[in-house]
């Protein structure tokens, strides 16, 4: 059972009477006759095989309001794609599986690239990019929802309330966030966003002074949750990293976009816990380690460009400032962790912060001394000015990779 707290500057719709499911997807079954309802599922081949995906895929054979559901399959090559069709042919909803490694979509991508508009690097972020070009391409959906392959607690509750403050007619927000505590098994989780994001906004508040992209960022109760929805014309202009700075370059794109007060965030499920990523300690190209650098840079990028000048002297500051801030966190981590009941391995967080800043610090660097970075990849409104006929390769694409491939599959 949530609070009832409003703080920040964006608004925040709790749980506060575990409303039955049934009642929410009746109400949206009557908002997606006049709002269809797209779902977008960033999909590798190797999650097939996880009894994550298993269960979400169950769940959302319920969700009988949507309309669509698009999902995104990464590092798959032909025998696996034609396992994919059949594993999601499991859904009654109309579904289509975008073959990113496939030769046509290879196509698409090789005159992006020869145009200067292809994402920088493969990864989460160029999968939901391609998914989000589909879905404009189809021209059907009126809302759109996103959430990750590997939520092992995952109900259908979670994509009910996540779609409906953006379907419902009579509300005015334009994205919508999702939130949930994560603790699982016994223990608290999410340490990139306890022990990374919100000291590092908080230590970003104290050394460059206070800003309203700060506050914001400081509104949301979990900046990184995966989990998000918008309306249809958000998509256009939006321009998302193509790193693991995924979650925060959204937050970051409809800030810039959008008032706040057309933003909100949902509180989805009341435990919540997915794959969770090495520390990597040893390695800065994978795990949370990567993870960590890249949203360092992020935030760093950011705040240059509203005017911030960052020079190798601050960027030391920063860093100690939030090693600081961060392991005094964890004190209350600790005494919450203790009156919940809940493990948290002392030693184990300090460690991780201390990597963290040692991180943050070379992301600082990076930023730097690395000026001519487009870590962006181009909105779809500046691709189609450019390549006009895009959505119609993209559809094209995906529907002879389906009729070739699994003639009984569900396309458009």
């Amino acid at each position: 059972m949530s609070d009832f707290f409003q703080n920040g500057i964006i608004t925040t719709l709790h749980n506060l009477a575990d409303r039955p499911i049934e009642d929410l997807e009746a109400q949206l079954a009557l908002f997606a006759r006049d709002r269809p309802m797209t779902l977008v599922l960033p999909c590798l081949y190797s999650e097939l095989a996880q009894p994550a995906l298993k269960n979400i895929l169950a769940e959302l054979s319920k969700a009988r309001y949507l309309s669509h559901i698009v999902i995104g399959l990464d590092r798959a090559n032909k025998s696996q794609y034609i396992e994919a069709l059949h594993y999601f042919s499991v859904l009654p909803q109309r579904h289509t599986v975008l073959w990113n490694d496939g030769p046509r979509l290879g196509q698409i991508q090789d005159k992006l690239r020869g145009l200067g508009l292809a994402p920088g690097e493969l990864g989460k972020g160029c999968n939901v990019w391609y998914c989000f070009g589909y879905v404009q391409a189809v021209g059907e959906a009126k809302a759109v929802a996103l959430h990750d392959c590997d939520i092992t607690t995952y109900d259908r509750g979670l994509l009910a309330r996540l779609l409906y403050p953006v379907a419902h007619p009579r509300f005015n927000y334009e994205f919508c966030k999702g939130f949930y505590a994560r603790v699982a098994q016994g223990k608290l989780n999410g340490r990139v966003s306890r022990l990374l994001v919100s000291p590092l906004i908080r230590t970003m508040k104290k050394v460059t002074g206070q800003h309203a992209y700060l506050d914001y960022l400081d509104s949301y109760r979990y900046p990184l949750a995966g989990e998000f929805s918008m309306q249809i014309d958000v998509l256009k202009d939006l321009r998302i990293p193509s790193d693991w700075g995924l979650e925060i370059g959204v937050l970051s794109e409809v800030f810039r976009n959008y008032s706040t007060n057309r933003l909100c965030q949902v509180e989805v499920a009341d435990r919540y816990d997915h794959k969770h990523q090495p520390l990597s300690e040893q390695d800065v190209s994978s795990g949370l380690s990567r993870m960590s650098m890249d949203i360092s840079k992020s935030m760093f990028r950011k705040m240059a460009t509203f005017g911030t000048v960052f020079d190798m002297g601050t960027v030391r500051t920063i860093k100690a400032s939030y090693l600081r801030v961060a392991l005094d966190l964890i004190e209350s981590y600790a005494s919450d962790a203790e009156i919940n009941g809940l493990h948290l391995d002392r030693d184990a967080e300090e460690r991780a912060v201390e990597m963290f800043a040692s991180n943050l610090l070379k992301a600082g660097e990076s930023f730097l001394n690395s000026g001519e970075d487009t870590p962006y990849i181009p909105s779809w409104n500046r691709v189609t000015s450019v390549y006009p006929c895009v959505f119609n390769d993209l559809q094209a694409a995906v529907s002879q990779d389906e009729q070739e491939h699994h003639p009984d599959a569900i396309s458009c």
